[in-house]
């Protein structure tokens, strides 16, 4: 019995969807599992059948990384689907668990069917929640009559699903109320997660990275990560021009890329926000230095997407010690995470003057600061971190092919 997964992008690719993918697919394949995963041709993984750290690698479509133009991902998508349609016909056989996570979207509709015919587990592990992302961003096509065909498609997919994993509590409620009646436990909750061993607290005095860009005087206000169109940078753009004369010691620092990256950069530009700080996606050996590097970390979701959404960035923020500033919805998931792990402060979207004098409590006390990070670890280390997600893996596809 085969474990396969199927998503667009995997190892040497260094996008979030991938690295999740990645840590999991080469942990359950040192555990002697059979893993085989389905994506797509990325520089440094162009060769179609791959075995690496004890894996097979099919890669069956160009993935076209790095474009965020909506046309060229639609046809990257329509390559990945016929390619992933064939090979499946060929690779799955009786008793094999599929695993098909979001990338590309209604990849469940395409797959799962094959999956069913062939007598095996399908496991649809939702990352986000389409085309319901899709119509509240306004993309067109996934709206009215084509968006409820959409829905329609998608939830008959999910009801014949094994089980669908999905990452937060909102995002599981949201799954009950569009599917109705659900087998009792199969949703379940797997958080995504951070490497607690590759990503470590640490002190500012000894972060060669904050010494390298000459950071060492300054409070520094991080974003990490993805820049996406579900993400909301107004509130946080305003808060920098708020500060910007006042506080000439607070620097907002952006760590990243992604769709919406260029037009935050213009937006700070346009508004000579000269406190505000563009530096390029780091390497994964560099990611401790660079999330430890704020003393004080941003994360934002566009209140309209909570539970369609939730952002697996605050681990990381969370493994390295590091206080949080989310921008949402106060009763939103990753509110309540911060809330109950007493590792940061909830600022409603939209009240830029209440997320300014938060930054500014921040810098004026440290203790607080400090007690924050270290509440921040330790509910890292007891929910969040990689090993603990791999456990509940582990148990969810030992009920499935002891």
């Amino acid at each position: 019995m085969k474990l396969i997964f199927f998503n667009r992008f995997f190892h040497p690719d260094t996008s979030a969807t991938s690295q999740i993918l990645s840590d999991l697919a080469f942990h359950l394949a040192a555990r002697n599992r059979i893993v085989h995963v389905v994506t797509s041709r990325v520089p440094g993984g162009e060769s179609a059948l791959d075995v690496i750290g004890g894996l097979t690698v099919h890669r069956v479509a160009d993935a076209s990384p790095g474009t965020h133009n909506l046309m060229h991902r639609a046809f990257a998508y329509l390559r990945y689907y016929r390619g992933a349609r064939k090979l499946a016909a060929e690779l799955i056989a009786p008793g094999d668990v599929i695993i098909l996570k979001t990338d590309p979207p209604m990849l469940s509709a395409v797959v799962g069917a094959i999956a069913a015919r062939r007598h095996a587990m399908l496991v649809i592990w939702l990352q986000d929640i389409f085309p319901e992302v899709a119509q509240r961003y306004g993309i067109p096509g996934t709206g009215g009559v084509t968006g409820n065909l959409l829905r329609r498609y998608r939830n008959r997919s999910l009801r014949m699903a094994t089980c669908i994993v999905v990452i937060g509590e909102r995002m599981a409620t949201h799954v009950r109320n569009v599917l109705g009646s659900v087998p009792a436990g199969k949703i379940k909750v797997i958080h995504n997660w951070a490497n607690g061993e590759l990503i470590c607290p640490v002190a500012p005095k000894d972060n060669a990275l904050r010494h390298k860009w000459m950071l060492q005087e300054m409070f520094v206000v991080g974003y990490s990560g993805n820049l996406g169109r579900v993400h909301e940078f107004e509130t946080l753009l305003s808060a920098a021009r708020i500060l910007r004369d006042t506080d000439p010691d607070i620097c907002f620092l952006i760590v990243g890329r992604g769709p919406r990256l260029r037009q935050v950069m213009t937006s700070a530009r346009r508004q000579g926000l000269t406190n505000m700080r563009f530096e390029p996606h780091q390497d994964q050996d560099m990611l401790s230095l660079s999330l430890a590097l704020p003393d004080v970390h941003v994360c934002t979701l566009h209140p309209v997407f909570e539970g369609l959404v939730q952002p697996s960035k605050i681990y990381g923020v969370m493994a390295a010690g590091r206080p949080t500033l989310f921008i949402g919805d106060p009763a939103g998931e990753t509110a309540q995470i911060l809330d109950e792990s007493c590792a940061g402060i909830t600022v409603p979207s939209g009240e830029s003057h209440k997320l300014a004098s938060a930054i500014r409590m921040l810098r004026d006390d440290p203790t607080r600061r400090k007690s924050m990070g270290e509440s921040a670890r330790a509910a890292f280390e007891s929910r969040y971190d990689r090993s603990i997600a791999f456990a509940h893996w582990e148990a969810l596809l030992n009920e499935l092919m002891p």
